[in-house]
């Protein structure tokens, strides 16, 4: 009788390497340890080995892997695949080709296929691959790069081309513990298409303590496939109401009050020209600011934050801002990015790419040219940090589809100004000529939304049973509505100081914009408010 397909899960996908082991560690101990830990696929590796010592190692592992119940894949070798009946293999761009490959295996044998373009998966699928291994998400030591890192944002472009199969997609290269939840979500596709799982080497393997280091990992990605990943939403709670503009701003003001309560410590890295006025936007919040830049702060300060705002337009502390993010990301807190003047150079382009693709943004806000550059889009351009042309044609899918892509809330800013989460588009049209008239306007905005962010944050988690199991998402709280609520602060507070007797022009109205932001109430901004839900 012929043998059926195995039903595989990719959820967490070890690939050997011997080399990579800790000293005094024998390969078979890890790679149990590494099945206990919560293991749930192997793929034997050897690439220096000859045929014999290959074919022991294998024969050995898959021993292991069988007391697990967890299934054994050969890479490249598939004589050694049919000599010990391994369940499968996978093959690479330069390996045995795949129509070769089929023909020598069995029916029931698995084959993968790394792939390193969306049109390598296309051909995948067309040759009727099994699963397909998508990357390189980041460079990584455990072998030389033969093709470019795609990053985490180029997974779900491939990831899309598996809509309407049964090819299964894991990520390869560069993941760990400490990014595999960025890997998870970041690379979710437009159309809902989230991978598998995520293949792991050197993170186990090099480990002397394999078991918790599998367990770190799986217990990340069982928390994520719980979750409701399938949704473009990053600001849902468990039980998320429909929004309604008044609905919105209820929150909004008791997002406010939490900010209030909790003070929450800002953490800001911007450009030198607004460091000032940021942070005194921050105090008048009720927030509290600090404005540390040093890479190696980093690590220790993400655990006390609230919210990170990431503002890069002088761009001179690139490092501080590449750790700022990851750790903020390890540690669950909401990360603003405001890449001032992004379109104005390919310096700053790539600047954003890395920090896209290191760590994952809970809310991006830019005006139209720099949420243009970072989207592509030919409708707009960037002059120095200010944009040209007429804008979006249609502003509402802009920022849904912008938000869908970068999985994060997006916030463009302008005369009107816009917040999604790639599903709910807010359009608020609040705000004062005099804004433009002063230095960092547009910035104290991203402050406003990273100090709202940080009160939402803390409110959930204050309230949050003791003990509770922390979930998946990257954040908590709305960002949705912490994003319109930042939004509101500053737009809302330029009315208000515009209108005092005292302002005459642009030099007497930043200290009386700083004011009314110190004086906001939830009552304030409900009542002034000019916001529609669509």
């Amino acid at each position: 009788m012929a043998q059926t397909k195995p039903v595989v899960d990719y959820s967490l996908y070890l690939v050997t390497g011997r080399d990579l082991l800790p000293p005094g560690k024998d390969y078979f101990e890890s790679l149990e340890e590494s099945l206990q830990g919560g293991v749930t696929l192997v793929q034997i590796r050897e690439k220096t080995a000859d045929t014999r010592e290959f074919l022991e190692i294998a024969r050995q592992s898959q021993a292991i892997c069988r007391k697990y119940n967890v299934l054994i894949l050969i890479n490249d070798r598939i004589d050694i695949a049919l000599a010990i009946g391994a369940d499968g293999v996978h093959i690479g761009q330069t390996d045995m080709p795949f129509a070769a490959a089929r023909a020598l295996l069995p029916p029931h044998a698995v084959i993968g296929v790394t792939c390193n373009t969306v049109e390598h998966v296309r051909k995948a699928v067309a040759d009727g691959a099994d699963y397909v291994g998508v990357g390189p998400v980041w460079s990584t030591q455990t072998k030389a790069l033969t093709s470019p890192v795609v990053g985490v944002r180029g997974i779900g472009e491939m990831l899309a081309m598996l809509d309407g199969t049964n090819v299964k997609a894991v990520a390869i290269a560069g993941i760990k513990s400490t990014n595999v939840l960025h890997c998870l979500h970041g690379s979710i596709s437009t159309t809902g298409r989230a991978l598998d799982g995520v293949a792991v080497v050197s993170d186990i393997v090099a480990s002397p303590e394999p078991r918790s280091a599998a367990q770190r990992i799986a217990t990340t990605v069982r928390a994520f496939k719980a979750c409701s990943h399938n949704t473009f939403s990053l600001s849902h709670l468990p039980t998320r109401p429909a929004y309604t503009a008044r609905g919105i701003l209820a929150h909004v003001g008791a997002n406010l009050e939490a900010v209030k309560k909790f003070s929450p410590l800002t953490q800001q890295i911007t450009n030198n020209v607004v460091t000032t006025q940021s942070a005194n936007a921050t105090l008048a919040l009720g927030a509290s600011p600090i404005m540390a830049t040093s890479p190696e702060e980093m690590a220790d300060l993400s655990k006390a934050i609230g919210a990170l705002l990431i503002n890069f337009g002088t761009i001179q502390n690139l490092d501080g801002m590449l750790s700022a993010g990851r750790h903020a990301n390890i540690n669950r807190k909401p990360v603003v990015f405001d890449p001032v003047g992004v379109g104005a150079t390919r310096y700053r382009m790539d600047s954003a790419d890395a920090l896209l693709n290191t760590w994952q943004a809970t809310v991006i806000k830019g005006n139209a040219g720099e949420l243009g550059a970072l989207a592509k889009s030919l409708e707009v351009q960037a002059k120095g940090v200010d944009s040209v042309g007429k804008g979006f044609s249609d502003p509402a899918a802009f920022v849904r589809t912008l938000a869908r892509e970068e999985r994060c809330v997006v916030v463009l800013t302008g005369v009107v100004d816009w917040v999604s989460d790639g599903t709910v588009v807010v359009r608020l049209s609040n705000g004062h000529p005099l804004l433009s008239g002063i230095t960092g306007s547009g910035c104290m905005v991203g402050t406003a939304v990273a100090v709202f962010c940080g009160g939402a944050s803390m409110a959930v988690n204050a309230a949050r049973a003791p003990g509770a199991e922390e979930d998946a998402q990257l954040v908590r709280g709305d960002m949705l509505v912490a994003a319109v609520g930042g939004v509101l602060a500053i737009t809302v507070a330029s009315e208000f100081a515009a209108a005092r007797a005292d302002v005459k022009g642009s030099g007497t109205f930043l200290p009386a914009f700083i004011d009314e932001l110190g004086s906001l109430t939830a009552q304030k901004i409900t009542e002034a408010a000019k916001i529609e839900v669509l």
